[in-house]
């Protein structure tokens, strides 16, 4: 059995020297976690894009951990990258691990979250983050017409990353006068009503509301969140109701809790990623809206970016944003809204996905 051992690990390990064919890597990529839909879509993407290219790559996955994400950096270092491609699991706790990599002279593109307070960040390829809960709070005052009196569910993404701020932040702008002029009732924010008359909060300040609604990017803290403010709410304070929901993952989670309530008579929920089984959540009216982020594009942003500094050209950005440390160049991509009114367009006409995967789709427009 011992010696059955050493040949197979033998024969893994040539097996690796010769996918690396005995030479360092160009670019090394590391991803939060394989267990989120959005990252799963990232990963494939990245890999249709550099099935056929010249340049040597290696996926990482962190596993949702601060820990392996830094061990996945070594890793990478030691193999020689020029450019390194991450996606932080803390945005805060990355900046040691990055700080390592830019020691040894490689290249660091901050991947659709921004790592924060260092400046060994040379790029962001983003989509504009405030744009999205922009849209997603747009969705929701749309839907609320001239009512008033309208019961609000708030949730917010991990704190522990600076894209929540930027998601609240874009929500805020758009609901904040809403709020103020009686059209919505936040029901499961003490901090959000206190501070309901303010436009511009600190970051003190968000993190004060995001802190009772702080879903951690997480399903069960979701229903976990939804059913305690359920809990919670009065009749009046249910019916008809609008919901905040951060992103695809905890927008199912929380409708499918919300569904549960008998008194919650219909509801209007937001979203982001268009994760295919939201996709169908919203074919089949379960789940409002999802902005649409076309991974596609970030994808292409985030290898060329790479090219480019592999060949010693000019990178070419669209702006900046404050890491707390310094301005990071970066690359924006816009984002769409998604409905089920124009999901057939947006997503299965755009060839994003295959319309054949879904179902009850005969009479989408």
């Amino acid at each position: 059995m011992k010696k059955l051992t050493v040949l197979v690990l033998s024969f893994i390990f040539v097996l690796t020297l010769s996918a690396c064919g005995g030479e360092d890597l160009d670019i090394g990529i590391v991803l939060p976690t394989n267990d989120e839909p959005r990252w799963v879509q990232d990963e494939e993407r990245f890999e249709d894009l550099l099935a056929d290219t010249d340049y040597s790559v290696e996926i990482l996955f962190s596993d949702g951990s601060t820990s392996t994400e830094r061990e996945n950096v070594e890793t990478l270092i030691s193999q020689g990258i020029d450019v390194l491609i991450i996606t932080a699991q803390d945005g805060g706790a990355a900046g040691a691990a990055v700080e390592m990599a830019k020691e040894e002279g490689i290249t660091v593109i901050a991947y659709d979250r921004l790592i924060t307070d260092t400046d060994a960040v040379d790029y962001y390829v983003t989509f504009d983050s405030i744009s999205v809960g922009e849209a997603q709070a747009q969705y929701l005052v749309d839907q609320a017409g001239d009512t008033t009196g309208n019961p609000l569910y708030l949730y917010a993404g991990g704190s522990f990353d600076n894209n929540a701020f930027l998601f609240f932040e874009g929500a805020w702008n758009v609901l904040q006068p809403k709020i103020d002029d009686g059209t919505f009732e936040v029901v499961n924010s003490s901090e959000a009503g206190e501070l309901s008359d303010i436009a511009d909060l600190t970051r003190e300040q968000k993190g004060d509301i995001m802190g009772q609604i702080d879903t951690e990017w997480d399903f069960n803290t979701a229903i976990t969140l939804a059913e305690s403010d359920l809990t919670g709410a009065t009749t009046d304070q249910k019916g008809e109701v609008f919901i905040l929901a951060p992103n695809d993952g905890t927008a199912r989670s929380i409708a499918d809790t919300f569904e549960d309530d008998e008194e919650v008579t219909s509801y209007h929920i937001t979203g982001q990623d268009a994760e295919t089984e939201s996709i169908q959540y919203i074919i089949d009216g379960q789940q409002s809206m999802t902005v649409f982020k076309d991974v596609r594009i970030l994808v292409e942003d985030a290898y060329t970016m790479a090219v480019d500094i592999l060949e010693g050209n000019q990178v070419n950005t669209t702006g900046t944003y404050d890491n707390g440390e310094i301005d990071v160049p970066s690359k924006q991509t816009d984002v769409i809204t998604v409905t089920q009114g124009n999901v057939k367009e947006k997503i299965f006409d755009s060839g994003y996905y295959d319309i054949a995967d879904f179902d009850n789709t005969d009479s989408l427009d």
